[in-house]
């Protein structure tokens, strides 16, 4: 738990938590993504692409060629389709799938920050959409996401705004916040589950190991970073009541996501 600090000090300390497995319970993008194809966005072609892939990660890892070519899948997916209907759907999977599936022990973590007076940032891969819609629903101050371009009235052009906040991106996107907001990294804490949170865990002073994977837990028990595993709690929160006008604006990134869900599930059964 932190400790509770002077309004002073509390105005430059923030809080960055990952958000699969970290506050919610498996790949969140995965849930949207199979509303999508329920409603067309996709078919059978480009589930057997991410599987393929996803089969090729576990094998052989990343590549950028490999990451290249689902990232230009992905942003297909949701060209020229409307925000608003996306908006639309996020909404309906928050409140019927994800809600449900926030770690009590992660979310009890996210309050004490808040009550403490910290700001609290949502870092992550997982489309903006998903990460500005779990920042408003959890109390948190804002997310750094993945965020798709959208034209003035509202369609997915099919392109990034700038790259994936994945891996050493994740730590750009929170020095950059803390010189915009003028918070002390050095005093601020962070969370996430997997080896590729690394950079963001090392960016602050008071790093934590949240339902950490093998290679986490080992890197973090080496650098004696502290380790929270809140997954033996097997009961949801629903956390439905929360505001309902979220702004969204797209979801391309959401098959990534996916393929690099089912490569931990992958590896896990492996291991």
């Amino acid at each position: 738990m932190p400790a509770t600090q002077d309004s002073t000090a509390a105005a430059r300390v923030a809080a960055f938590f990952d958000v699969d497995n970290t506050i919610v319970r498996g790949a969140s993008a995965y849930h949207l993504a199979r509303e999508l194809y329920r409603r067309g966005f996709f078919g059978p072609r480009d589930i057997l692409f991410a599987a393929r892939h996803a089969l090729a990660f576990a094998v052989n890892g990343e590549s950028l060629a490999r990451i290249a070519a689902i990232r230009e899948r992905a942003l297909g997916m949701v060209r020229g389709r409307s925000v608003a209907e996306v908006l639309s759907i996020g909404e309906e999977v928050y409140d019927e799938v994800l809600g449900s599936r926030v770690f009590p022990g992660t979310l009890a973590l996210l309050e004490s920050h808040v009550a403490a007076g910290h700001e609290v940032w949502l870092v992550t891969a997982t489309p903006t959409e998903i990460s500005d819609l779990l920042a408003r629903r959890l109390g948190a101050t804002g997310s750094l996401g993945t965020r798709v371009e959208a034209t003035d009235d509202g369609y997915y052009t099919g392109r990034l705004l700038g790259d994936m906040v994945h891996g050493e991106a994740k730590r750009a996107g929170v020095e950059a916040l803390a010189r915009e907001r003028g918070i002390d990294l050095q005093n601020s804490y962070a969370y996430g589950d997997s080896i590729n949170d690394v950079p963001l865990l090392a960016a602050v002073g008071r790093p934590c190991a949240v339902n950490p994977e093998p290679r986490l837990r080992a890197h973090a028990h080496a650098r004696g970073w502290p380790v929270r595993d809140f997954r033996r709690r097997r009961r949801g929160v629903d956390l439905r009541a929360g505001a309902r006008s979220a702004r969204w604006a797209g979801t391309a990134w959401a098959a990534a996501v996916v393929v690099r869900a089912l490569v931990r599930w992958v590896r896990s059964r492996a291991a």
